[in-house]
């Protein structure tokens, strides 16, 4: 009898450590399964291009909502554009106008750069990605800065910049063009073949607008790329101190006709 009975204690003892003991998962496996999560998220974002122009960066982003913007300012020559989940990209947004605003006021205007913006934002989507226990943004960002021109180049920044972020945190820096989004590979693809250095403000959108039209056309659930469902802001060199400039759907008109 005594003898059972340590048999049925051991057999419990040996349930309860195998239902406390964590399954393994390698942080290679962890990282792979949120990258998945990410990217289909990702998939179903419309897509947002930046390209240089003979004075400065032009923004188009496919976005028939008239509530979101998906381009915006951040400061003097900065601008933010993003896809996926609207209220991840929207609190980064804020938080990158108020630590633009902060360090501005309490050291130079000159100070707020592109690249110190990426490093914030690129740390902060970093630890999230990294946290176990946290789901991952499902965001895409792009940070623009526009040069200064040969007489107003007092700020040192003689060229446009570009800067990819995605969802961990890595980024990079884009030259002429960059697109984010569920079908940024393909709009790069077609981005490759036509684009032209010095391309005006008309011609440069004339040439998004045609991508965007013909991956829709490809489409399951394509809608017609109009002024009216799509969102356009550029950074022009030839401005005053703020460089930023949304259009409004007249002004597409115009520049598509």
């Amino acid at each position: 009898m005594q003898r059972n009975t340590r048999v049925r204690l051991c057999s419990l003892e040996l349930e309860n450590t195998d239902m406390s003991t964590p399954y393994y998962v390698s942080p290679e496996q962890i990282r792979q399964d949120k990258e998945d999560f990410v990217r289909r998220g990702i998939t179903q974002a419309k897509e947002v291009v930046v390209l240089e122009y003979r004075d400065g960066l032009l923004m188009v982003a496919e976005n028939p909502r008239k509530t979101t913007f998906k381009v915006s300012e951040i400061y003097d020559r900065i601008a933010l554009a993003a896809a996926g989940r609207i209220a991840e990209y929207e609190a980064l947004r804020v938080a990158g106008i108020r630590e633009s605003e902060i360090k501005g006021f309490r050291y130079y205007r000159e100070d707020v750069t592109a690249k110190w913006l990426t490093n914030l934002y690129s740390q902060h989507m970093g630890a999230v990605a990294q946290a176990w226990d946290a789901k991952p943004l499902e965001i895409e960002l792009l940070v623009c800065e526009v040069g200064a021109t040969d007489a107003s180049a007092s700020s040192g920044l003689q060229r446009n910049q570009i800067y990819h972020i995605a969802f961990d945190g890595i980024y990079s820096e884009e030259e002429k063009y960059a697109v984010i989004g569920g079908r940024a590979i393909a709009i790069t693809e077609i981005l490759e073949r036509n684009y032209a250095d010095g391309l005006e403000m008309p011609a440069a959108l004339q040439l998004i607008t045609e991508t965007f039209q013909t991956v829709e056309a490809d489409a399951e659930d394509s809608y017609e790329i109009t002024p009216e469902t799509i969102e356009v802001a550029c950074l022009e060199q030839t401005t005053a101190r703020r460089k930023f400039r949304r259009l409004s759907t007249d002004e597409v008109t115009a520049l598509l006709s």
